[in-house]
């Protein structure tokens, strides 16, 4: 793998850059500034150890290569050739990272997200698997220092959810999980299952860039707004005032609704922050099928592209169909050990070869 060190470069010089500019007075006293630069630091800074793990590695290939290019004594070729192994099996091994760090990043990238899970076909199976998805992505959320919160949700009398909104907020949340969005499929015994067959079920997750006020905006009188009485699961009252929001936005006829706070304020700022959220999107998406369509051959047809993971309880595994990882940890994956298959996704889609491949799995 050919890797111009000048490009890698620009990171540790920008990690010395935000060090200097952070204890500047005037960059401390200026609140949003300084939290967007600890927050760019942030993210640089491992990046960065990695970029002078893997510049020493070379280094030391090349000091090494020009010792067995010269020199003719032999115990001094010995030391040089181990030198030489050595360093090569530890640029090898970061050359993985090192692709990540220069794969082209998605100008959202460093966004929080809004994620939708919706129970599939299954039933209340279905319901459950999407409970069991929703403290997935919890877990991965506390390990990545993520917060979540949820805007709406609709749960079943078994503990399941027909379908929730979270907001997933922290710097770099879109990064992470832009690549969960699909139909999951599980394979597992329900509970409610008394013969012990296995069966299939599923659920969609979609997951969206969180807007800002720059991104969309929307005109007051577009819109339709609901205030009514939030409910639990089985439809029982959890509060006496109507708290809840409903937004239409009339052009598009796209539904957002929060009952999650008690407050109405709040339960409308959250909804706002969906429906800006999936405006920005659909925009987007409208933009880029213009100039993507061969992207659906890469991606496969619409129905491959209905089942991208398979989480398979009986054998332990799980599969990601689009780029034929399978793992067999799956007890560890659903606590929120995910980062194995986000990093796998993240190197595929830089090398263009996400929705590529299939294990032949059905």
């Amino acid at each position: 793998m050919a890797i111009d060190l000048s490009r890698l470069s620009v990171i540790t010089v920008r990690v010395d850059e935000i060090t200097t500019a952070l204890s500047d007075p005037g960059v401390a006293s200026d609140m949003k500034e300084y939290m967007r630069l600890t927050k760019e630091l942030a993210d640089l800074t491992p990046k960065a150890e990695t970029v002078r793990r893997y510049e020493g590695a070379i280094s030391r290939m090349n000091e090494a290569r020009e010792i067995l290019d010269h020199e003719k004594d032999p115990d001094m070729r010995e030391l040089a050739s181990e030198e030489f192994e050595q360093a090569k099996a530890e640029s090898e091994s970061l050359e993985g990272e090192i692709k990540l760090i220069l794969s082209p990043r998605d100008i959202r990238d460093d966004r929080s997200v809004i994620m939708e899970i919706r129970a599939g076909a299954g039933g209340e199976e279905a319901a459950l698997f999407a409970a069991t998805l929703v403290k997935m992505y919890s877990s991965y959320a506390v390990l990545r220092g993520f917060t979540v919160r949820t805007v709406d949700e609709n749960k079943t009398e078994l503990g399941g959810y027909k379908e929730i909104v979270m907001e997933i907020e922290g710097y770099g949340a879109y990064s992470r999980l832009k690549f969960e969005s699909g139909v999951h499929r599980v394979q597992r015994v329900p509970v409610t299952e008394s013969g012990g067959r296995i069966h299939t079920s599923t659920c969609t997750v979609a997951v969206l860039p969180e807007a800002d006020e720059a991104d969309v905006v929307i005109n007051p009188s577009d819109l339709k707004i609901d205030r009514y009485r939030a409910s639990g699961a089985g439809g029982q009252h959890i509060n006496k005032t109507d708290s809840a929001i409903r937004i239409t936005h009339i052009p598009t006829g796209l539904v957002v609704q929060c009952q999650d706070e008690r407050s109405q304020i709040k339960n409308k700022d959250k909804a706002m922050a969906v429906l800006k959220s999936r405006l920005w999107e659909m925009t987007r998406s409208a933009e880029k099928e213009a100039v993507d369509s061969d992207r659906r051959s890469q991606v496969g047809t619409g129905d491959r592209s209905e089942r991208i993971r398979t989480y398979n309880y009986h054998q332990g595994r799980v599969t990601d169909h689009r780029i034929g990882l399978t793992l067999y940890k799956l007890e560890e994956i659903l606590a929120g050990s995910l980062d194995e298959i986000i990093d796998a996704l993240t190197v595929a889609a830089a090398a263009d070869g996400l929705g590529s491949g299939d294990d032949g799995e059905e």
